[in-house]
């Protein structure tokens, strides 16, 4: 569990969303979309009626935005980060996450080309939770 530093875009990215939408942000992760977690149970205000909170903010900013909701537990975290996609099942052992899915296609979105989502993936658990990694396994 690293400490988080932001630089000065992710603030005022944070602040915007915020005021737009009245939603409490826990985090902003800046890299070629924007990723927002959003604090637990503030979901709702952060989507906003039919997407409008975040229809308006992408206009203004002119980048995709993606939210996150925050949830304490490890597991339920991960998969609301993995969210559209399904997993057979979500465990924690050893310090460790690891991800269940038989579907190999499955298995590769989450993966990724080069493992460029499950490295954002553990990027993303890892300034949160104190563990060693995720993994997906069959």
């Amino acid at each position: 569990m690293a400490r988080i530093k932001y630089n000065e875009d992710a603030i005022k990215y944070i602040s915007m969303f915020e005021s737009l939408s009245g939603a409490k942000i826990k985090d902003c992760i800046l890299n070629e979309s924007l990723i927002f977690i959003v604090h637990e149970n503030e979901m709702g205000k952060a989507i906003g009626k039919n997407g409008s909170n975040i229809k308006r903010m992408e206009n203004a900013i002119k980048k995709k935005i993606r939210l996150i909701e925050f949830n304490s537990d490890v597991c339920q975290f991960v998969s609301n980060l993995i969210y559209p996609l399904k997993s057979d099942d979500i465990k924690e052992e050893n310090k460790s996450v690891k991800i269940y899915s038989k579907d190999t296609k499955t298995k590769g979105m989450i993966i990724g080309r080069d493992r460029h989502h499950l490295n954002a993936i553990n990027d993303i658990v890892k300034r949160y939770f104190d563990i060693d990694g995720v993994n997906v396994v069959s």
